[in-house]
């Protein structure tokens, strides 16, 4: 009986753990959808565009005249990444309109001037949101009162629009970096930063000291509904990114503009970030069930000998930034994706050729299984990222861009895949593997600061890239036994993912 009882079990426990995986993942899936698509509820949801910027409004159903709330993003963002701010405020009655600024999301213009000086990028920012908000005031129901709510590289830009602009009767800086306000101006400043934020919040606390010097955090100086005011909160157990879905910050935008407009609103707050989360794990879990579809490869390939890992890691991480110290790599239009394009290609073709030269075997390359990766990894995870939480798809300006970084991410991600076996070395391997590139990165950033600062800002999503997409990768590395076809699929989401990400960009 025991010799008959055990392969069974065998054979039936990986199909049981596959479909559970399976309905875990698509529970997951629909629970993140019924909580985003609920957030939505009861607001009319309108594309519109002005000149070449595109909008987004925001407006409950069968509300009446309110206030206008423009809503900004930040640095390589878009609108999607503000919609948490935009439901919640809506939802509270307010006419809200976001957008994508000028080389990001779906804004075809490219950002131009010199990033360094006020008069230069900043002051062209300054009048894309003098544009949105003349737009925004024009629109039906709008009671002609007006505010500005922004996020990380918005906050200077908003901060400094609202001093020129009488128009706007509040402002909203998240993250807020600015040297731009004085004792009084702009009016109406609510500055909300993240507890992990420990510089911006020692910034913010400046800002607010300005208008009394022995305010503290939490504190309200002046009349906001009067002669105006200044606050400083801090959003608990949040950073960068995460305070744009707090709860508490959401509340402080909706209480705050109520305080100025002398409204008292109702309605949900929409922290949508536990529901995307969940979203993007469920795509993540039906990663496993869905590459068990695909044909069976081949055995593991062998482990990578230690010496063989280390040269062929640690000799592109040093090499990389000390040749393109030399190099000129500005031949696309886009902030710094250029020299990353040739890092990547750098290093991935030094890694490649390391490895092939200590004796290590490349396998033969899955197409379908390539093609499946790339497409459920752009189509599937992009389309839920592009929906919920920034833009993914691209317009056709980025289509070059994308082809053009595609030439140096896929011999990276190959020579990654292949050195961690697919996904089947060992965690700490895999750490190491990665840990070396993005070193290469840092080393590129602190050899040449000032013309690749703005890379410092791309190594989260990159970070973010290796949990999220490597694990879809390692799914089908596993069950291919083909780490090229994780590799070259990988390096075809990896350019996806930066081309879209990057803000264009055209000096002068």
């Amino acid at each position: 009986m025991e010799r008959e009882i055990a392969p069974r079990m065998r054979i039936t426990m990986p199909g049981a753990a596959l479909l559970a995986a399976a309905l875990a993942g698509l529970a997951f899936c629909m629970a993140g959808i019924w909580q985003l698509e609920g957030a939505r509820a009861g607001v009319t949801i309108t594309q519109l565009e002005t000149g070449t910027t595109p909008l987004t409004v925001y407006r409950r159903d069968g509300a009446g005249p309110s206030p206008v709330v423009v809503i900004a993003h930040g640095f390589a963002g878009s609108r999607q990444l503000m919609e948490a701010y935009a439901l919640t405020l809506a939802h509270a009655g307010y006419l809200v309109v976001s957008f994508d600024f000028e080389g990001h999301g779906r804004n075809p213009t490219p950002m131009s001037g010199d990033v360094t000086r006020i008069d230069g990028t900043t002051r062209k920012l300054m009048a894309e949101i003098g544009r949105v908000t003349d737009t925004a005031l024009a629109l039906p129901g709008a009671d002609g009162r007006v505010a500005l709510l922004g996020h990380s590289m918005a906050s200077d830009i908003i901060v400094r629009q609202a001093m020129v602009d009488p128009r706007i009767a509040a402002t909203v800086a998240i993250s807020m970096f600015s040297e731009a306000a004085t004792a009084s101006t702009p009016r109406n400043l609510l500055i909300i930063t993240g507890a992990w934020e420990t510089s911006l919040r020692r910034d913010a606390l400046r800002n607010l000291r300005l208008a009394d010097p022995a305010a503290a955090e939490g504190d309200t100086v002046g009349d906001p509904a009067g002669s105006g005011g200044r606050r400083a909160v801090v959003a608990p157990g949040v950073e960068h990114v995460s305070v744009l879905y707090s709860s508490t910050a959401l509340r402080e935008a909706r209480d705050w503009l109520d305080q100025v407009f002398s409204r008292s609103s109702s309605g949900p707050v929409a922290a949508t970030g536990g529901a995307i989360v969940l979203l993007l794990a469920g795509v993540v879990v039906l990663a496993w069930p869905l590459a068990n579809l695909l044909p069976k490869g081949d055995g593991p390939p062998a482990p990578i000998p230690l010496r063989a890992l280390a040269i062929a890691t640690l000799v592109p991480a040093l090499v990389t930034p000390v040749v393109l110290r030399l190099v000129e790599t500005r031949f696309l239009p886009v902030l710094v994706a250029d020299y990353l394009a040739v890092h990547l290609f750098v290093y991935g073709v030094l890694s490649l050729a390391l490895l092939r030269l200590q004796g290590v075997r490349f396998g033969r390359l899955a197409w379908f299984a390539t093609l499946a990766l790339a497409a459920y990894g752009i189509f599937g995870l992009g389309g839920a990222l592009d929906r919920y939480v920034a833009s993914f798809m691209p317009i056709a300006a980025r289509v070059p861009i994308i082809a053009a970084i595609a030439v140096g991410a896929v011999p990276c991600m190959l020579a990654d895949s292949i050195a961690n076996q697919g996904g089947r070395a060992a965690l700490w391997r895999t750490l190491w593997i990665r840990t070396a590139f993005l070193a290469s990165l840092g080393g590129a950033v602190a050899l040449d600061f000032k013309r690749l600062f703005f890379l410092l800002i791309i190594i989260p999503v990159i970070v973010l890239f290796f949990i999220v997409f490597g694990l879809i990768g390692g799914c089908v590395g596993r069950r291919t036994g083909s780490p090229t076809a994780t590799g070259v699929g990988l390096g075809l989401i990896l350019a996806w993912s930066l081309g879209v990400s990057f803000p264009m960009f055209l000096p002068g």
